[in-house]
C-alpha cells in the first residue's frame, strides 16, 4: 500500500500537506496502524510479507531551527517505533511479516538516500534498540533484528534521481549496512540540460509549474555546486543563464517517454535501477508510481487506460531485456 498521502490527493491543491499529518502527530500513527490491519487481512494466501510507504518523517521547511528539527525527528522516530509494536504483534499472531517503508523525498527531513541511511543508523537504531528492548522485554541482537524487519526503506527511482545519487552505489552501502529495500517505486522525474537553447528550455519547463503537487528542483551549477528549491516556481524565478548547468525536477512523468521537446527524463536511472533489481534483485515489491496524469500538459497526455498498459509493458520490457 502506499499510505504517503493522507486525504484527498487527486483534483486537489496538495503541495506540503502531502506530509500532514506528518510522523509527530498520532493522526498518521493512528491512520497507518489502521493500513496494515487491512493488509494483513488483504494480503493473498501465498504471500507473508508486505510494506506501506510513507513520508519521510515531516516536511523540513516546517521546523526551520536546530533544535526544532532534532525534536521532531526524534518524537517521529518514537511514534513510527510504536508502529513496529503493532507490527510484531501481528507477525507473532499471523505470521505475517509487514513493514514501514520510508520513502525519502526532496524537502523532507530525510530527504534523499543518504540522509535515510544516516537517520537509519544514527536515529532510529540506538532509540530503537534501547525502545523495544524495555517494551518488549528482548535482547539487543533481537530489537535490532525487529527494527531491520519492520523499518525499511522506499526506493522511490524519481526521488533518487532527483537528488542525483546513482543507484548502484546506494544499493551497495544499503545492503552493506543491512538496510532492506520494501518495496521499489518505479517513477520518472524531469530533466532539464542547460548546456543548449537554455531560455527556451526554462519556457517549456514552465508549462509544468502546476498548482497541485510540489515539484521540487536540485539544480547542478556550472561551478559544480548544487542548489535546491523548494518548487519549481521559485527554480524558474532564479535562473541564471550561464549558471545553471541541469535540474532534476520532481515530477513523475511517464515512465515510457524520455523526451519532452526540450526537455527529457531519467528514464535512464529507471533502467540502470532494474537491471539491478534483475540481476541481483533487493526488493519483493515494485509498484508504477505515476500519478500526474491529470496535470501533465495536453500534448502529453493519452487515454489513461493506454498510458498504464504502456507503463507495465515498459517495466516487464525491462525486467525481462
Amino acid at each position: 500500500m502506499n499510505g504517503f498521502p493522507y486525504g484527498g490527493f487527486h483534483n486537489v491543491v496538495v503541495k506540503d500537506q502531502v506530509h500532514a499529518p506528518d510522523w509527530t502527530h498520532q493522526e498518521r500513527v493512528d491512520y497507518t496502524i489502521r493500513l496494515f490491519h487491512i493488509l494483513a487481512e488483504i494480503l493473498p494466501e501465498d504471500l507473508n510479507e508486505g510494506g506501506i510507504s510513507t513520508s519521510p518523517l515531516s516536511y523540513r521547511f516546517w521546523w526551520n531551527e536546530a533544535q526544532a528539527l532534532e525534536k521532531a525527528t526524534q518524537k517521529a522516530t518514537l511514534n513510527m517505533l510504536s508502529v513496529v509494536d503493532k507490527l510484531i504483534d501481528i507477525r507473532e499472531k499471523t505470521g505475517k511479516i509487514l513493514h514501514l517503508d520510508i520513502e525519502p523525498e526532496p524537502d523532507g527531513i530525510l530527504g534523499n538516500a543518504a540522509d535515510f541511511i544516516s537517520w537509519y543508523q544514527h536515529v532510529l537504531i540506538p532509540i530503537g534498540k534501547a525502545y523495544l528492548q524495555e517494551k518488549h522485554h528482548i535482547s539487543e541482537e533481537e530489537a535490532l533484528e525487529a527494527i531491520r524487519t519492520h523499518i525499511q526503506m522506499c526506493y522511490d527511482v524519481c526521488h533518487i534521481a532527483v537528488a542525483f545519487e546513482e543507484p548502484k552505489p546506494v544499493l551497495a552501502q544499503l545492503h552493506e549496512l543491512g538496510i532492506k529495500v520494501g518495496k521499489i517505486q518505479i517513477s520518472s522525474a524531469i530533466k532539464v540540460d542547460f548546456s543548449k537553447n537554455p531560455l527556451e528550455k526554462i519556457k517549456a519547463i514552465a508549462q509544468y509549474n502546476e498548482a497541485s503537487y510540489l515539484h521540487q528542483v536540485v539544480a547542478l551549477m556550472n561551478d559544480g555546486t548544487f542548489r535546491e528549491y523548494p518548487d519549481l516556481t521559485e527554480a524558474i524565478m532564479d535562473f541564471e543563464e550561464n549558471k545553471h548547468r541541469e535540474w532534476r525536477v520532481h515530477f513523475h512523468v511517464p515512465l515510457f517517454i524520455d523526451t519532452y521537446g526540450l526537455l527529457t527524463s531519467t528514464q535512464s536511472e529507471i533502467v540502470k535501477t532494474l537491471k539491478i533489481q534483475k540481476e541481483q534483485p533487493f526488493s519483493n515489491h515494485l509498484e508504477i508510481e505515476t500519478y500526474t496524469w491529470g496535470v501533465l500538459p495536453p500534448e502529453v497526455q493519452i487515454p489513461l487506460n493506454e498510458s498504464i498498459a504502456r507503463e507495465i509493458e515498459w517495466v516487464q520490457h525491462n525486467l525481462k531485456g
